[in-house]
């Protein structure tokens, strides 16, 4: 087991049964003249997670963690979003009107898609979601279930909507969640840090939370983990 010193006590875990989780890293929410920043958002709060994040992002797949990455939108017609969710913001500015990176979040344009300096390899997966949650409307958990996961690290954005409502699900799903303080971001500052309280309190009812640093501190080397080639198996 691996343990990581974290808010509210230590996360143990096993690397062989995690993943790592980054939750709509998309141009329409992290990047200048996106969907975000066209609502009055100030998006330098999110561009602040780009840089933790693509370390914990390199260090993972150096090590064979697997990675997992979800996208927040829906298909070209909005069959698959409600009118609950539709009718939010101004008229203009709704899901599937046109903004400065097409469609607003629309499967497909280029605001929906993840941002460059965390773009998916092949090989890894790409969870489409019609929600703020990563298993609603997905087949998230078939997959982790697939990969013998059990516990996920979580990242991305934004701490209070999509990252805590993802979390809350894969709670009550049985996963052990460790959520890195400073890969989650939020619009609001407030919202970020009483965002991380309500993961790690009252025992960690939702989860744990702990800095990257601790985090990449606790995983072993590249070199420790790798596989080795037929001329480095003994005979």
């Amino acid at each position: 087991m691996t343990t990581v010193p974290a808010d509210p006590y230590p996360y143990d875990f096993d690397l062989a049964s995690t993943a790592l989780l980054i939750i709509d890293m998309q141009r329409d929410f992290v990047e200048p003249g996106g969907f975000g920043e066209t609502l009055g958002n100030d998006v330098s709060h999110l561009q602040a997670v780009i840089p933790p994040l693509a370390a914990v992002l390199a260090r993972a797949r150096a090590i064979g963690m697997p990675v997992i990455h979800t996208r927040e939108g829906h298909v070209p017609d909005l069959s698959d979003c409600p009118p609950a969710k539709l009718n939010r913001g101004e008229p203009s500015l709704r899901i599937g009107a046109p903004g400065p990176k097409g469609r607003i979040l629309v499967r497909g344009e280029y605001g929906h898609d993840i941002i460059d300096d965390l773009a998916p390899l092949p090989g890894e997966l790409v969870v489409d979601k019609p929600g703020k949650g990563s298993f609603h409307g997905t087949n998230l958990g078939v997959e982790l279930a697939d990969l013998g996961v059990t516990s996920l690290v979580v990242t991305g954005v934004t701490t209070e909507v999509c990252v805590h409502t993802t979390v809350r699900e894969a709670n009550d799903r049985g996963y052990e969640c460790l959520v890195l303080s400073d890969c989650v971001g939020s619009y609001f500052p407030e919202f970020q840090r009483v965002g991380l309280q309500m993961i790690s309190a009252q025992g960690g009812i939702f989860g744990w939370v702990a800095p990257s640093s601790a985090f990449l501190a606790a995983l072993p080397s590249p070199v420790d983990t790798a596989v080795p080639s037929p001329q480095e198996v003994p005979s």
